[in-house]
């Protein structure tokens, strides 16, 4: 089922009489459970027309890397067997993507486009909305409850979101049937950027090489199922029990595929429902609740990746500190490197730069950390937004805006008054050691050198 509140005209063009119906793929890169896919299919059938898939690679988008253009092209290499299956062609075009979009709209009864919540993915529908003389439809397809349909404001917290949220699950946490197209598309002649190597493929991009790809991960909608299918099986029934210890291996792996678009947060609740697991609750409270209340973050607030979005009490507890006397400073390049006198710190950004995912526990106390060591929390907030951006496969995307924006009193409450902090949550090595092996987790830093080339095998 498509929900109408699912679906919204981005302009007013008329339906014209073209060669087939267009889905522009852009923020959700993927054929399994894509509203968006399913309605161009189901209007391209009703016109008798085929479906044509496209997607517009740029060389800039903001902070992205070597590391993360490879897992998205190894995702783009999963979507684009599957839709072959079905008969749909996928055209890829190394442009961005408002202009390919423009140029390939032309020939196009109308066009289809999934939903992005970043200031860029907004520009470029609205560009295109603007540009074309076919309709542009917008399908939502990467929340489980339409972002406008939860709330119309930025919301305060968790707590004033989940209730919102709740109310309208029944309503939207249903299966999307698959529809057959009834047309092919893979006879239509289109130039279509080379992807099926990879490597090869990153060669001919002018793109950031800074950071190389990790082998801990791969992209793409089966690799991500097999992950989800590991975690139901041997993880979910401990979720709740063991999440925030990153010495056991007690996460789902879901955010860089998520991130991507590469699988449908629809297609993991429902997977979680059925699994009959004593921890779904406890999942589906951060797959749903707490990942769109970062959706709801970016998209009302448009100063999501600056200091200036932080709550009123935030901003000002913290500037009234910002003269405390810091008992360490580093600069961002100590920071990067992993060179500070914390060994839990430091593990903790090794596994960010070693494997493109820091656990999510430590992630909280790697922002406090970066809090007391920089010489203004305005100085604090850019490191990490640079440094979670440029490492992490989920980063660049609301719940990483969101996550950093977190340790610096985003959705959270006013607590102690206390040096550097003011009134912001602190936290501290103790803390650590108190909830887990702490040294174990420095122990296990040692080892993800020597582990990276063999941990995607295992899934196989």
């Amino acid at each position: 089922m498509i929900q109408k509140e699912r679906v919204k005209s981005l302009n007013k063009a008329e339906l014209k009489k073209g060669k087939y119906v267009l889905y522009w793929m852009q923020a959700s890169q993927r054929e399994t459970c894509n509203h968006a896919l399913e309605y161009a299919i189901r209007k391209a059938n009703a016109l008798c027309q085929p479906v044509v898939v496209f997607f517009g690679i740029v060389d800039d988008f903001p902070e992205a890397n070597e590391r993360h253009y490879f897992f998205m092209l190894e995702g783009l290499c999963d979507a684009k067997r599957t839709l072959e299956k079905r008969g749909i062609q996928l055209v890829i075009q190394h442009c961005s993507p408002e202009l390919g979009v423009v140029m390939m709209s032309r020939d196009a009864s109308l066009v289809v486009v999934d939903r992005g919540y970043l200031r860029i993915q907004k520009a470029w529908r609205n560009v295109a909305a603007a540009s074309m003389d076919c309709p542009l439809i917008q399908v939502e397809s990467d929340v489980v409850v339409p972002i406008e349909e939860t709330s119309s404001k930025e919301e305060y917290s968790a707590a004033t979101i989940r209730k919102k949220i709740h109310q309208k699950l029944n309503q939207y946490l249903i299966s999307l049937e698959e529809t057959k197209p009834m047309a092919d598309s893979l006879s239509l002649d289109f130039e279509s950027f080379p992807i099926d190597d990879v490597e090869r493929a990153i060669l001919r991009l002018d793109i950031d090489r800074s950071v190389k790809c990790v082998s801990f991960f791969r992209g793409g909608f089966e690799e991500g199922r097999k992950h989800l299918d590991v975690f139901i099986d041997q993880k979910l029934e401990h979720y709740a029990e063991h999440r925030n210890d990153p010495t056991l291996d007690c996460l789902s792996l879901m955010s860089p595929y998520l991130h991507f678009g590469q699988i449908s947060p629809l297609y993991i609740a429902l997977r979680i429902l059925n699994s009959g697991r004593t921890s779904s609750e406890a999942y589906l409270e951060e797959l749903i609740v707490r990942r769109e209340l970062g959706i709801n973050f970016v998209f009302y607030n448009t100063h999501y990746d600056t200091f200036e979005c932080l709550p009123g009490w935030a901003k000002k507890s913290l500037r009234t500190h910002e003269k405390d006397q810091r008992p360490y400073h580093y600069s961002r390049k100590e920071l990067e490197d992993g060179k500070t006198h914390d060994p839990y710190w430091n593990a903790a950004q090794k596994e960010m730069v070693l494997k493109g995912k820091m656990h999510g526990y430590m992630r909280m106390y790697w922002g406090k950390k970066i809090i007391e060591w920089c010489e203004t929390p305005e100085e604090a907030f850019h490191t990490a937004i640079y440094l979670n951006n440029k490492y992490e496969l989920d980063g660049r995307e609301p719940n990483g805006f969101m996550g950093v924006a977190w340790c610096f009193g985003k959705h959270d409450r006013p607590w102690r008054e206390r040096n550097i902090f003011g009134n912001v949550r602190y936290m501290n090595d103790r803390g650590l050691k108190r909830k887990f092996d702490a040294d174990g987790y420095v122990k296990l830093s040692a080892q993800w050198e020597d582990q990276g080339a063999l941990i995607p095998n295992q899934l196989e």
